[in-house]
């Protein structure tokens, strides 16, 4: 669909920004998918514009004109790329989240729940939130090995939904355990349960003051319980499969990239030389890993659309199988010059977990970006802005085919 838009705005001869523009969901255009989902969030174009004026995206391609009229076998593009990612899986009974949460009485928690982490920060995001539920720092919260005969049915740690699942079902679960110890301690008290707050490793309600620990070991002394098991399940979503009919996401996540590159015309090598990025992650649990998260799934997209080259031989089998054969992007394959920025005050308007919002696959899409400004750089170097012949991924080989 991008390739038909920029071809589309190739054939105008008008700017591809505006195209995709005029294909905005909207008011005037109709907010609802193909599939019948409305369409409540669409900031879009806010991001767009957004972009535009931080990256200084057009006096930059008047800058990339004037660099490509004065060198002979360098060129350079430019181009934008907006994403809108639904989140959650298809499958609607894969969007559930297990977990089981401890308190013991020095104070520190326990937390397990359903998803795998393999990098992405998950456990870290989960900790946060039960430390945060219990007003508590993080160094409290001991993150533990995701095991089924702890939190068992668990759905694939999969769809960008690890944290909105996960997170959701151990906040479901320190919740349950926070309202015991306010009972507990509003008893002790004598005050309403509503005056009870957790909040820098105490608990506190007018003039009263307690550790966190020290009211676990009042609430166990009292036989209460301090263990509990959580769970969620996404809400509002539907699927039929039959139909293809549905509302099969719970909410979109937004972004906008803008990339420019230089290719050698005479070796076929591309080099990205900036990419600006601007990510909706709502109100993110933690921006630190979110940045990395989008960081990495950018490069990893670039790898995809420019060098992960599959290759079979005449017999079918897979030559590409291996890292002798097939080639990932390195860290010199980053950006030289890499601008992420989180959008900010962009709570979900949905109820996910701290109004937060999944930044997982997300930003791999926004790679296109450097595609499509890979495309440019070519059409500069042929003088023919119509039809181009370049498919991914966008190899040497491929660049040099595409320059005839």
């Amino acid at each position: 669909m991008a390739t038909i838009i920029d071809q589309i705005a190739r054939h105008l001869g008008v700017d591809r920004d505006d195209v995709r523009r005029a294909n905005y969901y909207s008011a005037s255009r109709g907010l609802t998918t193909p599939y019948e989902q409305p369409v409540s969030d669409m900031i879009a174009h806010e991001l767009m514009d957004k972009l535009a004026a931080d990256a200084d995206v057009a006096a930059r391609r008047a800058q990339i004109a004037a660099f490509n009229a004065s060198h002979a076998t360098k060129k350079r593009g430019l181009a934008t790329a907006p994403v809108m990612f639904g989140i959650s899986f298809n499958m609607p009974s894969l969007n559930q989240g297990g977990a089981l949460v401890h308190v013991y009485t020095d104070g520190s928690i326990q937390a397990n729940h359903g998803g795998t982490e393999m990098g992405q920060g998950l456990y870290t995001k989960v900790a946060q939130v039960v430390a945060e539920t219990f007003g508590v720092p993080a160094s409290f919260v001991t993150p533990t090995s995701t095991r089924t005969d702890k939190v068992p049915n668990t759905s694939a740690t999969a769809a960008s939904s690890g944290s909105d699942l996960n997170g959701a079902a151990a906040h479901n679960a320190a919740l349950a355990i926070r309202a015991r110890m306010t009972n507990v301690a509003a008893s002790e008290w004598h005050v309403p349960e509503e005056s009870i707050d957790f909040r820098d490793g105490k608990v506190t309600s007018r003039n009263h003051v307690i550790g966190f620990g020290e009211l676990a070991t009042k609430c166990w002394l009292k036989r209460v319980s301090l263990s509990a098991a959580g769970f969620y399940s996404t809400p509002k979503i539907h699927w039929d499969q039959q139909r293809l009919k549905g509302h099969p996401f719970y909410y979109f996540a937004y972004g906008a990239a803008a990339s420019e590159v230089e290719i050698d015309l005479l070796s076929g090598e591309t080099r990205c030389l900036r990419t600006d990025i601007i990510n909706d992650c709502g109100d993110s649990l933690n921006p630190a890993l979110d940045l990395g998260q989008i960081e990495g799934g950018f490069v990893q997209g670039m790898g995809w659309l420019t060098m992960e080259e599959l290759w079979w031989d005449n017999a079918g089998r897979l030559r590409t199988h291996a890292p002798s054969t097939y080639k990932i992007p390195g860290s010199r394959d980053a950006p030289a010059d890499f601008r992420v920025h989180i959008l900010e005050n962009a709570p979900n308007r949905e109820e996910t977990i701290f109004r937060s919002k999944a930044v997982g696959e997300p930003p791999l899409m926004l790679a296109i970006s450097v595609w499509f400004a890979i495309r440019d750089a070519i059409a500069a170097a042929s003088g023919d802005n119509s039809a181009l012949a370049l498919h991914a991924p966008a190899t040497p080989e491929r660049i040099l085919m595409s320059l005839g």
